[in-house]
């Protein structure tokens, strides 16, 4: 591992509210590493340019979030299978001045469920996603790679659902939001990727009554950690995961491949992120 500086950062269109700089900032101090990890704000006409100065600037890598997780696809020399399959890129590794596009955030979805229940079983079941934006491709593709034998997707938009099952046209269906409650019934997995919930935005409008006893209810959102839709599954008695391991896991792949170290998620990062 060599003990030069290494420069990363994240890019996006707003950025300020970004916790990654919490989180790798954390890791650098906590292996001793030599490196910084700063946020970008990088306008959507100005992609190309903000790139182009990263390059000039000696970054060694960045992640991309909101606006340019597509569009940074086309400024990439190379994208991974994984990223080309999820159709997004989140994050960028720089080598002799070349980007190389993957994305975490599959990884990180299935990583906080299996910390998080660990005796959870992806094949036991259908798994229900609620959106279809960007975030559910990379969930759905991760369902379908843990073996989820039937997939539903729910979105206001139906048309958008239904690009998604182009996946797996077999195991996964689209369904009209208005039907969202009708399909938990013999549910494995409850997943929100909208953000409905959210602070700042509408509520969730869901009934969980259909859903059975050993579902787990999960929410990519962690602002509120506790959402209203994970209070209902509370209140139902049924098993639940919050989104706050998502965005912790999706970080450690990145880290390791600027930074040569695999770094672990702990409680105490999970507390300063959410503070």
């Amino acid at each position: 591992m060599s003990n030069d500086f290494i420069k990363t950062a994240v890019i996006g269109h707003p950025i300020s509210h970004s916790k990654s700089p919490l989180i790798h900032r954390y890791w650098l101090e906590k292996h001793g590493l030599s490196g910084s990890y700063n946020a970008i704000d990088v306008p959507v006409d100005n992609l190309k340019q903000g790139v182009a100065d990263i390059i000039k600037d000696g970054f060694s890598g960045f992640n991309v979030t909101i606006p340019h997780k597509i569009s940074i696809m086309d400024i990439c020399d190379e994208i991974d299978d994984l990223a080309t399959a999820i159709g997004a890129v989140n994050t960028v590794t720089i080598k002799n001045g070349k980007l190389y596009g993957t994305n975490t955030d599959g990884f990180g979805f299935v990583e906080n469920i299996k910390r998080s229940a660990a005796d959870f079983d992806f094949k036991e079941g259908k798994a229900v996603v609620l959106g279809a934006g960007g975030a559910a491709n990379a969930v759905i593709y991760a369902l379908l790679q843990e073996g989820v034998p039937e997939i539903f997707i729910a979105n206001r938009t139906k048309e958008k659902a239904q690009k998604l099952t182009a996946f797996n046209p077999e195991k996964i269906k689209a369904i009209d939001w208005a039907l969202r409650n009708d399909v938990l019934e013999h549910a494995n997995l409850i997943i929100n990727t909208t953000s409905l919930g959210m602070a700042g935005h509408p509520p969730l409008d869901i009934s969980l009554r259909a859903a059975p006893a050993h579902v787990l209810v999960t929410d990519i959102i962690y602002a509120p950690l506790i959402t209203d839709l994970l209070k209902q599954a509370k209140i139902s008695k049924l098993r639940t995961v919050t989104g706050i391991g998502m965005l912790l896991h999706q970080a450690r792949p990145g880290f390791k491949l600027w930074n040569g170290v695999l770094p672990e998620v702990t409680e105490e990062l999970e507390q300063l992120v959410l503070t």
